[in-house]
């Protein structure tokens, strides 16, 4: 689905989103946000659901969302790239990707999507020199191009009616053993280790909030994004385990009461150890406009997932939000929305784009860019040449990371924004029953919730919980994030399997007997609007106007589509 598709789609949403009219949201123009009786409210003591998506991938690349998981941190990738094509040659794909990756059109298209907040990971790298770079030690340099580039984001949100929400991602020396969440390298002190890298934090803050503390658009002040560090327990090498955690408390007040010496108003988000979970340690609250900051991934959507953080906030008085999330399969998206929701959290999805299925964007690269990426990390048996690299990363830097050249994914959007609040079942594209028949693709099933519009038996990643494997819902990885599984052609459902179903809702232009034909292979059958199920062969009856189809699975089968042809 690409760029005329892409807004007819977000337009289309647009109008479903609106439509929650009990939900607390923000009346046009972007206010002040702050934090009141366990609420986040806005200047009149509204409270806000803040429903937004990270841009992931974006000032900060992380190896899975490029296909080089096995490179992991950016600094590694970056490396990579440059003794293949050259250190200008890099900086040229690097700054490329920087211009691209997220442009006004991005923001434009989640607001008319719904979403009424951006959180934007940060590299402290685009803001200031490392450290151990600076020509005076102890001193900080300033990048003006990453701060103009947070302008620009922030002009951006703030014309769409969008808070953008300022969360250090890569802080300098890293804050934690997950080592490409925090672009980090063990061979040089982290945060923790490094007083020197703690004082250049807290200096990026106060110049961050210096330079936004008058800009009410600018929602809040994310500290310190997943710290997962062994301040107490080294043993279990995240932090999960951590009770005191003293030094994660202290650094975190410092970084606080630094933004407080230039900004008194803005709201300041502080994240737990252990991914931003474990709040063991922290003591009583030390500013009184401060928000915590939950992540959750691969977990039940239940209320014991929820009840740690709902404590939370009961004790603490301080709101709670969910500041990253996502992943996973439409259904775990509904659900966990609603859960969250349903208590009053406000919610940032993660991310908005990548090389891959399952986020509201789909970055689409070819064979060329795989070999590429084999190259990369020495797994190809001819590696390309220098030059076929410097083409292929420049046309992904500056051509396929667009937003009018991605591929959008409306089932994601629908989970989102309309699924939590609407469960009804609605067409994901039209199909049309002319006079002489018509055919329906098998993978453009109803747009709605399992057990509604489909059925499928494995329909989420639920692996933290269960302590298994990874489970793939769809199979493929393609074309649509449901737990349907779609050949990776995205042209047919396969491991179509005994119970499970897909529903499709068409219009048919006269009343009529159709004669069925099923394209696939193994048992399967039709019905239409309740009746009995027929087998390819057989015929339905349809009346005029809207009617409904399920296709059923008796067994293993596979299917590419459906055709309804008018008999005499």
């Amino acid at each position: 689905m690409k760029f005329a598709a892409v807004l007819a789609a977000a337009a289309s949403l647009l109008a479903v989103s609106s439509a929650f009219a009990a939900d607390p949201v923000p009346p046009p123009g972007p206010q002040w946000l702050k934090a009141k009786d366990g609420r986040i409210v806005d200047e009149t003591g509204a409270p806000v659901i803040l429903r937004g998506m990270g841009l992931g991938g974006w000032m900060l690349q992380e190896g899975y969302m490029l296909r080089l998981s096995k490179l992991g941190q950016e600094h590694v990738i970056r490396g990579k790239i440059a003794a293949l094509v050259g250190p200008e040659r890099e900086a040229a794909i690097h700054t490329a990707w920087l211009d691209n990756h997220t442009t006004k059109a991005d923001i434009d298209y989640m607001a008319a999507a719904g979403f009424n907040s951006v959180r934007l990971p940060m590299h402290y790298a685009l803001l200031t020199l490392p450290a151990d770079q600076e020509p005076v030690p102890g001193a900080d340099t300033w990048k003006e191009d990453g701060f103009r580039r947070i302008d620009d984001l922030l002009a951006w949100t703030k014309a769409a009616g969008m808070h953008l929400i300022l969360d250090l991602h890569a802080a300098p020396g890293g804050q934690g053993n997950d080592l490409a969440i925090s672009d980090r390298n063990p061979a040089k002190p982290s945060l923790w280790e490094s007083p020197e890298n703690q004082r250049k934090t807290i200096a990026l803050w106060k110049k961050l909030a210096d330079r936004y503390k008058d800009e009410p658009a600018i929602g809040a002040y994310d500290v310190l994004n997943e710290p997962n560090w062994d301040f107490d327990k080294p043993a279990t090498k995240n932090g999960c385990g951590d009770e005191k955690q003293q030094l994660l408390w202290d650094f975190q007040r410092r970084v606080t009461a630094a933004i407080r010496q230039v900004d008194q108003r803005h709201l300041v988000i502080i994240e737990g150890n252990c991914w931003g979970n474990n709040y063991k340690g922290m003591g009583k609250p030390w500013d009184g406009n401060m928000a915590l900051s939950f992540h959750k991934y691969w977990n039940r959507n239940d209320e014991a997932a929820l009840e740690p953080f709902l404590k939370l906030r009961e004790e603490t008085g301080l709101p709670v939000w969910l500041g990253e999330s996502g992943e996973n399969s439409n259904v775990w998206f509904a659900d966990a929305i609603r859960l969250v929701e349903s208590h009053g959290v406000g919610w940032a999805f993660w991310p908005l784009k990548k090389i891959g299925f399952n986020q509201p964007l789909q970055v689409e690269v070819g064979a060329d860019y795989d070999a590429v990426v084999a190259t990369l990390t020495g797994e190809a048996k001819t590696p390309v040449s220098a030059d076929k690299a410097y083409a292929v990363l420049m046309k992904l830097a500056s051509h396929d990371v667009r937003f009018e050249n991605n591929t959008a994914h409306p089932d994601v959007i629908d989970a989102m924004l309309r699924q939590p609040h609407d469960e009804s079942v609605r067409p994901f594209k039209p199909h049309r029953i002319a006079a002489r028949g018509g055919t329906i693709k098998a993978v453009d099933y109803d747009l709605g919730p399992i057990g509604k519009a489909y059925w499928d038996k494995d329909a989420a990643n639920y692996h933290v919980a269960t302590g298994g494997e990874r489970t793939l819902w769809n199979n493929g990885r393609t074309y649509r994030n449901d737990g349907v599984d779609i050949a990776p052609d995205g042209k047919r459902v396969t491991d179509f399997t005994a119970g499970e179903w897909l529903r499709y809702t068409v219009t048919a232009d006269r009343a009529g007997t159709y004669g069925v034909k099923i394209a696939g292979q193994g048992p399967m059958t039709v019905s239409a609007n309740g009746g009995a199920g027929v087998v390819s062969g057989g015929t339905v009856r349809l009346p005029a106007g809207t009617n409904v189809l399920v296709l059923r699975s008796d067994g293993a089968a596979e299917v590419t589509s459906v055709s309804l042809n008018a008999l005499p």
